[in-house]
């Protein structure tokens, strides 16, 4: 039985009638792809999810052919769960899942590897920011071994982060990639750059960013030390190739502030590595055709 959808429908009432070709009808079908089916995840410690999802939902929307899921738990500590993870195929009606969440102190292994058996299985992954910080056990301070009981998440984002330092502007340069194509390099406003206690060799870096940290005001100090700030550097953004299936996986550790979420650049930046996670984007940086909105 074929099931044709409302335009191919009335692409093939028109060529009946003409006496044209039903390969006039596939070509048309074709031409019209169905949107990418996106699902955010998000919630946790240390953010406005509630703004945060709605920016990406209207930027994503407006930039990609896709049609773009919430899942949002309002808990704002870092043992935030989601249902949607309790069960075995949670990822199966979506063609890629943006990681939003803050969920640091969710430690539970199984949860954690239905999670990744998802990605492992091939379901592509975009992950933002404090995802890098989320279910981490054992001493995550220092690098996880590959195959190590704590190094599964590390291993699906291709980086390891523990933390970041004050917030001030961050400018970021781009390294050349097709998700980078077109987009220029930029400077943020206040922004948490997170470090990288390792980058796997899965991963490829796609952005660095560089940023001026004054020394943290130590307990008890009652004005700013005068010693002069200090210029670090970390990747920002990056691709990984995870699994047997080298499942693409593309993540910025950006977007901590809402106006950096809903930032044009910021938003670009998360559009292209969404279409080069679903295999969306040529080698030139270019929309497969009906992915890229006018």
């Amino acid at each position: 039985m074929i099931v044709c959808r409302p335009l191919a429908l009335l692409f093939f009432v028109v060529f009946s009638t003409l006496g044209l070709p039903h390969q006039f009808v596939l070509a048309a079908e074709k031409a019209s792809p169905q949107p990418l089916k996106v699902l955010i995840v998000a919630g946790g410690c240390c953010h406005d999810y509630d703004t945060q999802t709605k920016l990406l939902k209207k930027g994503i929307e407006a930039r990609v052919n896709a049609a773009v899921e919430v899942i949002y738990n309002p808990d704002t500590s870092v043992k935030a769960r989601f249902p949607i993870y309790e069960s075995d195929g949670w990822a199966r009606d979506f063609d890629v899942i943006i990681h939003d969440e803050c969920s640091a102190g969710v430690t539970e292994r199984p949860y954690v590897d239905r999670i990744l058996k998802a990605h492992r299985d091939g379901v592509p992954a975009v992950n933002l920011h404090c995802a890098m910080h989320s279910y981490r056990w054992g001493d995550f301070q220092k690098p996880a071994e590959a195959g190590a009981d704590n190094a599964g998440w590390y291993e699906m984002i291709g980086l390891q982060s523990t933390g970041h330092g004050p917030q001030s502007p961050i400018d970021v340069v781009y390294e050349q990639h097709p998700i980078t194509a077109g987009l220029a390099g930029w400077r943020t406003i206040n922004e948490e750059l997170y470090n990288n206690i390792q980058v796997y060799p899965s991963a490829t870096v796609l952005a660095s960013g560089k940023q001026l940290q004054k020394p943290r005001r130590k307990k008890g100090q009652s004005a700013e030390t005068d010693a002069e700030p200090t210029e670090v550097t970390a990747v920002v953004a990056w691709v990984n190739e995870y699994g047997p299936k080298k499942t693409r996986i593309f993540s910025t550790s950006l977007g901590h502030n809402n106006e950096t979420v809903g930032d044009d650049r910021y938003l670009d930046l998360v559009s292209q590595g969404l279409l080069w996670a679903t295999g969306k984007l040529s080698d030139k940086g270019e929309p497969a055709a009906g992915y890229a909105k006018p």
